[in-house]
């Protein structure tokens, strides 16, 4: 799997994050139940690049803040609904990968938060 190969282009790999977990979902079985949690999954995880994006042309810094918090916000709420689905799928393996991902991006975007505030 290439996924995450550039960790310190942050625009790009939250683009491919979101990229990697449309492949995820789109492979898939759905049923009424893992279909909600896709959904969600998708909502989240592609938020987070598109609010990056956001941030970087932020007409202020406070707007700046307020979009890399969403993004942090994303990235744990990614984490969350990757655990989900891991209780509906067969693979689990693969779920592990890409919420260490949305684990890591947390915490980068964790970090960014904290020397905004200092």
């Amino acid at each position: 799997m290439s996924q995450f190969s550039n960790k310190y282009d942050l625009e790009e790999r939250t683009a491919k994050f979101g990229e990697d977990i449309i492949i995820l979902c789109k492979n898939i079985k759905q049923d009424i139940i893992n279909r909600l949690i896709i959904n969600q999954l998708i909502r989240s995880a592609t938020s987070i690049g598109a609010n990056y994006m956001e941030a970087n042309n932020a007409c202020s810094k406070k707007d700046f803040k307020n979009k890399i918090f969403i993004c942090k916000k994303e990235s744990q709420e990614s984490r969350h609904w990757l655990r989900m689905l891991t209780k509906c799928i067969p693979e689990r393996e693969i779920t592990r990968r890409f919420w260490q991902e949305a684990q890591e991006l947390t915490m980068i975007f964790q970090k960014i938060t904290n020397t905004l505030r200092n």
